[in-house]
């Protein structure tokens, strides 16, 4: 007879299970938390695009810097802009023709309007000549409080006239864009 071998050093087969099992658990853990946390960042345009909510209102210039006999003045709209996750501080997103008023309206005696025309999207100008406003596109024609002025206007609907607030001396306009072509004013997305 053959002695029998001596058994050879090491653990028994149940503790290398745990040892192995608890080092696998330890890893998944580990690796979930950056893991996690990457999904999160990597989400976070998506979540912040879906909470935001309502048009917020940008400055756009002093009341000092309009003139008190109701002639419009352009503006240029400034803001951050946010694409994905890049960001650019103080950019140009549009334009608006501001004006004091003196009818009273419910904007405190200011109106805005927006510079792009409801017919194609061209940027309307001023013409102190006219009284009014022309589209350059397909001429056009606006009133100076943005309703469409002549029968043979191509414009579906007069200027798109935006919310205006004062602010001490600033002037903050709640500033968006529409659908062209149509008769009624839908906000582009």
């Amino acid at each position: 007879m053959k002695p029998s071998s001596p058994p050879v050093a090491g653990d028994p087969p149940r503790r290398s299970f745990i040892k192995e099992s608890a080092a696998l658990l330890v890893t998944l853990i580990l690796g979930l938390v950056p893991g996690v946390a990457g999904l999160w960042v990597w989400l976070d345009p998506i979540r912040r695009r879906k909470s935001s909510s309502g048009v917020p209102f940008l400055r756009v210039g002093t009341i000092d810097s309009l003139p008190a006999d109701g002639v419009p003045r352009r503006f240029s709209v400034l803001a951050d802009q946010t694409d994905a996750w890049t960001r650019t501080p103080r950019t140009s997103i549009g334009a608006v023709y501001l004006r004091r008023t003196a009818d009273g309206s419910p904007n405190g005696q200011l109106s805005a309007l927006n510079v792009v025309c409801p017919h194609a999207g061209c940027f309307v100008d001023y013409q102190n000549s006219r009284q009014g406003y022309l589209c350059p596109c397909h001429n056009s024609m606006f009133a100076l409080n943005g309703r469409v002025n002549a029968p043979s206007s191509p414009s579906p609907r007069g200027l798109d006239e935006l919310p205006v607030e004062v602010r001490g001396r600033e002037i903050w306009v709640q500033f968006q864009n529409f659908h062209t072509g149509r008769h009624d004013k839908v906000p582009l997305s």
